[in-house]
């Protein structure tokens, strides 16, 4: 789910941000290493990034002779977010259609539960369609649900993972 990572990153600064001071350098590395870590959005690797903690290292920077630039390698720790098989993870549905329903969990959006993965559920049509079993419990809109991640798929061009769920175990299913 989350893992703690240490990262070896180049973090790139524009000649004009350059300044005698350092502590104001160091501003400008720590932001500069923000927007490039809120930009990269995931890895297959290590999930979605979801925070810096600690800045662990900034090495020494070499101006690029054409841009004038400076590379500055930097090693910093963060948490990721992602999913695994057999995991047990809850997920908050938003999207209800005839053969499953659609769920999002943390970053991801795209997880996917199957009709077929929810025993004695059956799918109530209607203006706000449902999923019910004969003991009244539903699975609708907004409704948080305890799932098991069967497996995961990195979406390369979009940067994002998808998911197929299970309700098939003890203790899944709507949380009251």
């Amino acid at each position: 789910m989350f893992l703690k990572v240490q990262l070896p990153w180049n973090v790139i600064i524009p000649a004009d941000g350059l300044g005698a001071e350092g502590l104001m350098l160091q501003k400008a590395i720590v932001v500069r290493l923000l927007d490039d870590f809120a930009c990269k959005k995931a890895t297959k690797d290590l999930g979605y990034f979801i925070a810096v903690t600690t800045l662990e290292s900034i090495g020494d920077g070499k101006v690029r002779q054409n841009t004038g630039d400076v590379p500055f390698p930097v090693v910093f720790s963060g948490i990721t977010f992602k999913m695994f098989r057999g995991e047990i993870l809850e997920g908050v549905v938003h999207k209800i259609l005839k053969h499953g329903v659609f769920l999002r969990c943390g970053p991801v959006q795209n997880i996917y539960l199957s009709h077929l993965k929810m025993p004695d559920y059956h799918y109530v049509p209607g203006e706000n369609a449902i999923f019910m079993n004969d003991k009244h419990s539903k699975i609708e809109k907004d409704v948080v649900v305890r799932f098991i991640v069967i497996g995961t798929k990195w979406l390369e061009a979009e940067r994002e993972f998808q998911a197929l769920v299970s309700l098939e175990g003890d203790y899944l299913g709507p949380v009251s």
